[in-house]
């Protein structure tokens, strides 16, 4: 078959393309939510949560994910109006002009409704509400099962909802963005399920190393595509915010309270984004690649040994330390271990970078 040619007269504004792209990335938030989101509770992978809460990895989202987490939200007031055409009554925010929010474990875990709604036609009582796009191969995966098995963690997204609002029903709106096919499915509460969901949340708090992953397998389905991936499996370092650090213990009372045991102060949530120049490791992650051997509270220093070499450096604030920030950047861990490495970095006063 004879190649597909372009034609000619075609003009493409790859440029302006690029630059809108560029605009979306830019504009972003850092994602890195201050509380363990209700949407990612129903997950499998506690280890998986556990990263998310604990902000080892930024989220890395293109132009075109982040337009489609728009559509997404833009397509909420579309179910809201359609629900609303037909008689029902929609709730959709509170006094001030935001969403329900609810939270749970001292803060640390929460979400916000959509919307909630009265007067349908199946039933007279209060509904949360939930919102989703789907693909076609997907929204027909979801009309054969239905959301309790085709989305799992949307199923438990609502349980949470129910739970916490104190409705026992909630309405699924799922619409396909093909061909604009609508699926809603009516959910019952399952006071069992959010009673699991809810000592879930506390485990994975409260948890102050890495739960076991899901799978020792990196080829495994539920691995293969996991954003911390390279965290769980290989010699990626996390990011050096306030949360991987040693020193930072999320407390049970308060408000989403964070605490530094080093400077005995509580953390502000800005704060928490790029961590301090005492920032050490949890050194559960750096485990896959390193071992402790020793470490100096006072010297605010951790020394581990290289698997792979079996040479040892440490991660601290001293000279012959390296930062965590530098632990992080470099992507051969081993030269953490080269003493040519360490003899230039020294005599340069130079650190490591990406």
């Amino acid at each position: 078959m004879a190649a597909l040619a372009l034609r000619m007269d075609i003009k493409i504004a790859d440029k302006t393309l690029a630059a809108i792209e560029a605009a979306m990335v830019a504009g972003a938030d850092s994602g890195l939510r201050p509380h363990l989101g209700a949407s990612l509770l129903g997950r499998d992978c506690e280890r998986q949560l556990w990263y998310s809460f604990r902000w080892a990895k930024r989220p890395d989202h293109d132009g075109r994910l982040l337009r489609l987490f728009a559509r997404g939200q833009r397509e909420e007031q579309v179910f809201i109006d359609l629900l609303r055409k037909a008689g029902i009554t929609v709730v959709d925010t509170d006094e001030s002009g935001q969403q329900y929010s609810f939270s749970a474990v001292a803060g640390h875990v929460g979400g916000s409704m959509d919307a909630a709604c009265q007067g349908l036609p199946e039933s007279a009582a209060w509904h949360v509400c939930e919102m989703k796009t789907y693909s076609a191969k997907s929204f027909n995966a979801l009309i054969k099962t239905g959301v309790e098995q085709a989305k799992p963690e949307h199923w438990a997204q609502m349980q949470c909802y129910m739970g916490w609002s104190g409705m026992t029903r909630a309405l699924y709106m799922a619409v396909c963005k093909d061909d604009d096919r609508l699926h809603l499915e009516r959910i019952d509460f399952n006071p069992a399920a959010f009673e699991r969901l809810m000592h879930k949340a506390q485990r994975i708090v409260t948890a102050a190393e890495p739960p076991p992953r899901i799978s020792d397998d990196t080829d495994w389905f539920q691995c293969k595509w996991c954003d911390y991936r390279e965290l769980c499996h290989s010699t990626a370092a996390p990011i050096t915010t306030c949360r991987t650090c040693c020193h930072a213990t999320p407390e049970l009372d308060g408000n989403a309270r964070w605490t530094c045991a080093r400077h005995q102060t509580d953390l502000e949530k800005e704060a928490q984004h790029e961590g301090c120049q005492a920032h050490l490791f949890i050194p559960a992650l750096l485990s896959n690649w390193a071992a402790v051997v020793d470490a100096s509270l006072p010297g605010n220093w951790v020394q581990y040994e290289h698997k792979d070499t079996g040479r040892l450096f440490k991660n601290g604030l001293r000279d012959e330390c390296f930062q965590s920030i530098e632990i992080h950047a470099v992507a051969d861990k081993q030269a953490l271990t080269d003493e040519t490495v360490q003899e230039i970095r020294q005599g340069f006063d130079g650190r490591l970078v990406a």
